[in-house]
């Protein structure tokens, strides 16, 4: 592997469980506010900075009794008031989106809470009065997971949404911990699970399959970490949904198919019928395709399973960037198109 100015993303993201760590020491002087009953949770961000959004919906599911729903525009919905939290997330706090979404929840009169490194987003909020929960800025916003969400996660147990938020964060301090002896470079194949993937993925269109619910935000994961880190096309799906279309599209044309690889996320808490398709699609589609590959979860809680699923492909990104002979952190295109946008 030609290494290539890679330390720089390695080096991220051999830095993700303390980013957890580093979180769990954060105090709030400002929950008291926020402890209403709410009618819904807004969660509005884009790109990185919104795989916190992600993880938070998917927690919601298990323990929420209010909706959450992840807003990825420049506009909010319409039932936004004041009876919604709205958390805004921008690492550099100038997401164009997130600024507007912002402007747009504060003139609906939602309660507004921000997440953010600095920027504009952090002037906003102080001059209108809202919290503002601070991170370290010194890395891309696809490497700053843990500041993104860990940090959420632990104000909304503070008001009581959420339960058991800081010890789950603990276990998956401990799961990442072990996974990162096996994932960083010091390990070789075949032991290291994400330079085998990586070795697979090199010349092939990758697919990432999740389940509806608890991993659909990890193949989402998985697909923008190939795109960012390896500036390659990646796509994704779920089940059961993808059994009711996408498994018909694996018949033609056959010299494109026989250049997927399919990388499954499995978790053993997925429901029993959804297991089951899961092996019957692979058996119809496995004579077809490169390769299938399995990601299995690890852990207890939601959040230590989920980052076991995602941690994998944040490494095998870096390792095909590498086996490209290229740099995995810059963006040069969304940089590029940040310019334009800005004539």
């Amino acid at each position: 592997m030609n290494d290539m100015s890679a330390d720089t993303m390695l080096s991220y993201l051999y830095g993700l469980p303390e980013q957890f760590v580093s979180s769990l020491e954060m105090k709030f002087d400002f929950v008291d506010r926020y402890r209403k009953n709410y009618s819904n949770i807004v969660v509005s961000g884009l790109g990185g900075s919104a795989i916190g959004g992600d993880i938070l919906r998917t927690m919601a599911l298990e323990q929420c009794t209010v909706p959450v729903i992840v807003n990825r525009d420049y506009t909010i919905p319409h039932f936004v008031n004041s009876s919604t939290l709205f958390i805004a997330i921008s690492y550099s706090g100038n997401t164009e989106e997130t600024i507007s979404a912002y402007n747009q929840a504060r003139s609906q009169g939602a309660e507004i809470i921000c997440l953010t490194s600095g920027g504009k987003l952090q002037e906003m909020a102080a001059q209108d009065g809202f919290a503002v929960i601070n991170v370290p800025g010194d890395l891309v916003p696809r490497a700053a997971t843990g500041f993104l969400l860990a940090p959420l996660v632990m104000f909304l147990e503070d008001i009581g949404i959420f339960s058991a938020g800081r010890k789950a964060l603990q276990e998956t301090v401990t799961v990442l911990q072990q996974q990162r002896q096996m994932l960083q470079p010091e390990s070789s194949r075949p032991e290291n699970q994400a330079k085998d993937i990586a070795s697979k993925l090199k010349g092939a269109i990758p697919i990432i399959w999740g389940v509806s619910g608890f991993s659909e935000a990890a193949a989402l994961r998985w697909k923008a970490q190939i795109n960012e880190n390896s500036k390659c096309p990646a796509y994704y799906n779920v089940f059961p949904e993808l059994n009711h279309n996408e498994i018909v599209g694996f018949e033609l044309p056959e010299e494109i198919l026989k250049n997927l690889v399919i990388i499954l996320l499995r978790d053993d808490q997925d429901h029993p019928q959804v297991k089951k398709r899961i092996d019957i699609t692979c058996s119809i589609i496995k004579e077809k395709v490169k390769d299938i590959i399995e990601i299995h979860s690890q852990g207890e809680s939601l959040l230590a399973r989920f980052y076991s699923l995602t941690y994998p492909g944040d490494y095998a990104s870096t390792y095909l960037a590498m086996e490209y002979g290229i740099n995995p952190t810059p963006v040069k295109v969304i940089d590029y198109l940040k310019k334009q946008l800005a004539l």
